[in-house]
């Protein structure tokens, strides 16, 4: 999620869409809009516009970021926009991220009223990031876990243990992870961004562990269904354990290096299989 290469072009493209983004919340507070965009409205009296509240700080705050760098999102605007079609229809809402990158404050304002959590492995990074904008929300994380270990873990993601839906701290399943702070286990998370932690080498943690505990945690909710998302899905251990793990049945969508899965609660039909 971290990149330090210039992209003009996606630079660009992506001022655009974020400006567009937050004028369609100025125009709606201005009720230019009606329910379902449908009607287009007078303009509003200047008493009116005087009772309007000012574009959120956290959205202000965005696009003035956004325009003022060439640090863009290591995601291209094809694959941000996978993500951006699920948060039109389920935002405000509660919104899990591994990683802390470029895109973190842009994932944060389109959940704009929701709750957009981070969970980083560099605490160094994390520390200097909070720095500009600690408003949001991050928790430093530990994995125990090598992509060298990939095709060991590959095999015990396929035992009974790991096909055991529930809540990941009581799991006995290797690949569930049991380290990360209470709240991220008691919340019901609407959406989940796996694209962290590293690992584009042997002895990086990689994310075998994280694309698991994101499909238990998505199954282990009371009601209802998770779109979970997993980034370079095409290096190996993405792939493939997000094929496994995450189950084929389940995916709903690739665009580029970004693949889509909708995860439905389990909780109510314990006598469903892990994958469909």
């Amino acid at each position: 999620m971290r990149s330090s290469k210039p992209q003009n072009t996606l630079n660009l493209k992506l001022m655009i869409f974020i400006c567009s983004v937050f004028l369609f919340f100025v125009f709606l507070k201005l009720g230019f809009f009606s329910s379902g965009l449908q009607t287009f409205q007078s303009i509003p009296s200047n008493d009116s516009i005087s009772e309007c509240n000012k574009i959120p700080p956290s959205l202000a705050h965005s696009l003035v970021h956004y325009a003022s760098t060439n640090i863009t999102p290591q995601q291209t605007l094809a694959e941000l926009s996978v993500t951006l079609r699920v948060l039109e229809k389920k935002s405000p809402c509660n919104f899990l991220v591994f990683g802390l990158g470029n895109d973190s404050l842009m994932w944060s304002s389109l959940n704009y009223g929701g709750r957009t959590v981070f969970l980083e492995e560099d605490n160094k990074w994390m520390k200097e990031f909070k720095k500009e904008m600690p408003f949001l929300e991050t928790y430093h994380v530990v994995y125990d876990s090598k992509v060298s270990q990939a095709s060991e873990f590959l095999h015990a993601g396929r035992s009974e243990d790991c096909k055991v839906v529930e809540d990941p701290r009581l799991s006995r399943c290797r690949l569930s992870i049991k380290t990360f702070p209470n709240e991220v286990y008691e919340t019901e998370w609407d959406l989940i961004m796996v694209d962290a932690p590293t690992g584009f080498r042997d002895n990086l943690p990689g994310r075998m562990t994280a694309i698991y505990t994101a499909g238990l945690m998505a199954r282990n909710r009371k009601e209802g269904d998770t779109d979970v998302f997993v980034h370079d899905v095409d290096r190996w251990v993405e792939d493939k354990f997000s094929m496994a793990l995450l189950c084929e049945g389940y995916w709903r969508e690739q665009v580029g290096k970004l693949r889509h899965f909708t995860i439905p609660s389990h909780s109510t039909h314990s006598d469903w299989p892990f994958c469909p």
